[in-house]
């Protein structure tokens, strides 16, 4: 299996509000940056979204590395937080799980490689998490724009 590293993150102006995301592709010395956004969303649902896109790129099994500053998306997969809530009918603590169809999304595409996330501290002079944060804000003030 090819080791890729994937690097995340994600953006909102106001929460709800005009959102972003971004993503860095690595394998060996070739990089992809991706991004994206929505006029109506929530920081939650970027920092998810950059991870599924970025896995969706990806054209075969690999062995990936996540490099993610959201305690949401690495606690939710570490700990089998999203594992728990599928097995649970998406729901928690009597309420429909927040996200469900991301969280699907993400689990599925997590089944076709062997995935492991790492927390990186935002905003704390990581390169390649300032780089996704840049391509998530301009993402965000697109859509605030529109």
């Amino acid at each position: 299996m090819k080791n890729v590293e994937i690097f995340t993150d994600g953006a909102c102006k106001g929460n709800p509000g005009p959102g972003g995301w971004g993503a860095i592709l690595r394998y060996g010395s070739a990089e992809k940056e991706i991004s994206g956004g929505a006029a109506d969303t929530t920081n939650n649902k970027m920092e998810v979204t950059a991870v599924i896109e970025a896995l969706r790129c990806l054209k075969e099994p690999c062995k990936v590395t996540v490099y993610s500053d959201s305690t949401y998306v690495c606690n939710s997969m570490n700990k089998g937080w999203a594992k728990n809530w599928e097995a649970k009918n998406w729901i928690k603590g009597g309420k429909p799980v927040p996200n469900t169809e991301l969280w699907k999304q993400m689990l599925e595409l997590t089944k076709l490689h062997s995935v492991t996330f790492v927390w990186v501290k935002g905003h704390d002079g990581h390169p390649e998490n300032e780089r996704c944060d840049r391509l998530a804000v301009a993402q965000a003030e697109k859509y605030k724009n529109a």
